[in-house]
C-alpha cells in the first residue's frame, strides 16, 4: 500500500521484465506489492477476477444483511437520519403510509441486489474521467482499459470491509443499530452521534481507512499505466476525491 515512492516509469520497466502474473498474483499483489500488480496491466487489463471477488464477497454481505437484520429493520434504522424519506411517509395519508413504507424496503432490497450494475457504472464513468484528467492535463500515455482495470483492482480494499461487516453481523451487533450506508467501523463518521449534522456525518464517513487505501492504490496504478509521476497521478486522483467528498457534503447539508 506504500510505495508511493517509486518513480512509476522506473517501476513499469522494472516490471515488465518479469514474468507475467497470473490472475490470482495480481489480486494478492495488489494488496502487498500494488507496483507489480499495476505494471503487470500494462500487458494484460483483463479485471474479471477480483471482480467476481467482489461479486461474492458483495453478495454475501447482502444475504448476511437480509438474514441477520432484515429490510424493514434496515428501513427503520435509515429513517432515523434521513428526514426526507421520513416525510415522505409521515405526510402520506394515514391508509397509504403502509404502501410507501412497503415500497421503500422493496427498493432497498432490489438497490441492494443489484450493486454490481452501479458499481461498474461507477467505473465506467471514473475511468473516462480520470483518463482525460492524466492523459489530457498531465501529458500521460493511459489507454481505457487500463485505467478502467486500475479501478477494479483499487476496489478490492472495499471487499475487506465487506467481509468485516460480515463478521460484524454475525458476531451478533444489534439489527438496531446497524446502518447499511456505513456498517463498520472504519471511518470518523460511524463514531459520530446519529443526531450530528448531515454535512458533518457525511464529511466523516468519507474519511474511511478503505477508502483511503483505495485512493492510494488508484494513484499508484494511474501513475504507473499513463506513465506520469506519482505526484501527477496524486494531483489527479485526490483532487476528483475531494471534489466528489464536497459536492457528497454539500448535499447532505442541502438535506439538512
Amino acid at each position: 500500500m506504500t510505495e508511493i515512492g517509486t518513480p512509476a516509469t522506473a517501476a513499469a520497466g522494472e516490471g515488465l521484465s518479469t514474468r507475467p502474473l497470473s490472475q490470482g498474483d495480481r489480486v494478492i499483489d495488489t494488496f502487498i506489492a500494488p507496483t507489480k500488480t499495476f505494471t503487470d496491466i500494462l500487458r494484460d487489463q483483463s479485471w474479471w477476477f477480483p471482480f467476481l471477488i467482489m461479486l461474492v464477497i458483495g453478495y454475501g454481505f447482502v444475504f448476511a444483511v437480509e438474514k441477520r437484520v432484515g429490510w424493514d429493520q434496515v428501513l427503520e434504522n435509515a429513517l432515523k437520519t434521513n428526514t426526507s424519506q421520513a416525510d415522505q411517509i409521515n405526510n402520506a395519508p394515514v391508509e397509504q403510509r403502509p404502501v410507501v413504507r412497503s415500497r421503500m424496503v422493496a427498493s432497498y432490497r432490489y438497490i441492494s441486489y443489484a450493486f454490481p450494475v452501479f458499481v461498474l457504472f461507477y467505473w465506467v464513468l471514473a475511468s473516462a474521467v480520470l483518463l482525460g484528467t492524466l492523459n489530457f492535463g498531465f501529458g500521460g500515455q493511459a489507454k481505457y482499459r487500463q485505467i478502467f482495470a486500475v479501478f477494479v483492482y483499487a476496489g478490492l480494499p472495499g471487499s475487506i470491509k465487506s467481509v468485516l461487516s460480515i463478521i460484524v453481523l454475525y458476531a451478533g451487533l444489534s439489527g438496531e443499530s446497524f446502518q447499511l450506508q456505513n456498517p463498520v467501523g472504519t471511518n470518523l463518521g460511524y463514531y459520530l452521534p446519529t443526531d450530528s449534522p448531515k454535512w458533518l456525518l457525511s464529511l466523516g464517513s468519507s474519511l474511511d481507512v478503505f477508502t483511503i487505501w483505495t485512493v492510494v492504490l488508484l494513484i499508484i496504478g494511474s501513475s504507473i499505466v499513463a506513465k506520469v509521476k506519482r505526484g501527477s497521478a496524486a494531483v489527479a486522483v485526490v483532487g476528483w476525491w475531494i471534489l466528489l467528498t464536497m459536492v457528497s457534503v454539500g448535499f447532505a447539508a442541502f438535506q439538512g
